[in-house]
């Protein structure tokens, strides 16, 4: 059997010694000042047996990795329909990048990409009674943790701050990809991106994904169709420009956010987060970039 706490602690000790550990999110106030030592882990096993080292147990925001669980909530929503507004192409491209969208007549290449999830967010506020709310019950309801919640702080600076959101939403609404209200679903976005977790938060939430769509507590989500083809949305799109440089390295299926969080999965064999807030070139945690490189390379255990 794998000692997975044995190469976490080897991965902890790596970490704890680099003086390179990338710039955190500064476009984003509130992110700017996170302090950029912090490093933990958590994993969860096929058999739920936990490993964790460092700040494993810190709330971070998990940013964009927020747009895994919006797109699972809007697919038990509205099924297949979903793929007719927007695509499963990678991007290419940094996150926030306009220029495809309008080369492509208002659909976004993909759900993980910011004009992706608006769209998916577009989706939850029209089939949503309270969007925030349910959605927010729906994450806690997978996690099985009634003490995750928004920051409101870090929302509040994203709206402040996130003029190329405004602009995507308005180049989407000009192509008729965005029924509500501007300000009404990018408020619902803001909030969702602002997802407060821990690692060991994040990794049973995430669970699922390699569990055949049931979350730790056996409630099913999706449908196996569903969970493989989010996967492999993960596996070609979770990390925006550096998709390709993920998967070649790490070989995993998973997702990033600029918070420094990343959670990626072995289906059948593990869930594992880690969050470092330095990020590279790319928006990516750096430390948790080659944390996870070491943990496939030490373990042998990827999809390849």
């Amino acid at each position: 059997m794998t000692d997975f706490q044995k190469t976490l602690d080897a991965i902890y000790k790596k970490a704890a010694c680099s003086d390179a550990r990338g710039e955190t999110a500064s476009y984003i106030p509130e992110l700017a000042d996170i302090d950029a030592h912090k490093f933990g882990m958590h994993l969860i096993d096929s058999d739920q047996r936990n490993y964790s080292v460092g700040d494993s147990n810190e709330n971070f925001s998990i940013q964009s990795i927020s747009k895994v669980l919006s797109l699972t909530m809007a697919l038990g929503l509205i099924g297949e329909d979903l793929w007719k507004r927007v695509g499963v192409e990678p991007s290419g491209d940094p996150f926030n990048h306009l220029s495809l969208l309008e080369q492509e007549n208002g659909i976004p290449r993909n759900p993980l990409i910011n004009a992706g999830a608006i769209v998916v967010a577009d989706i939850l506020v029209s089939r949503l009674k309270r969007p925030k709310e349910d959605f927010l019950a729906f994450i806690r309801n997978i996690a099985n943790d009634r003490s995750i919640s928004y920051n409101e702080r870090v929302a509040a600076s994203e709206k402040a701050t996130g003029f190329r959101n405004f602009a995507a939403a308005h180049l989407l609404k000009s192509y008729g990809n965005l029924k509500n209200d501007v300000d009404l679903v990018l408020d619902f976005y803001f909030h969702q991106c602002a997802i407060e977790m821990s690692c060991a938060q994040l990794a049973k939430t995430f669970f699922l994904y390699g569990n055949g769509g049931r979350c730790m507590q056996g409630q099913g989500y999706l449908n196996t169709h569903q969970v493989k083809r989010i996967n492999a949305l993960m596996l070609t799109c979770g990390f925006y420009d550096e998709a390709g440089e993920f998967a070649f390295e790490v070989g995993l299926p998973g997702k990033s956010g600029v918070g420094g969080g990343i959670v990626a999965l072995l289906p059948n064999t593990f869930c594992v987060a880690c969050w470092s807030p330095g990020l590279n070139k790319k928006g990516n945690s750096k430390l948790g970039m080659e944390a996870l490189e070491k943990l496939t390379s030490d373990t042998g255990l990827s999809i390849f």
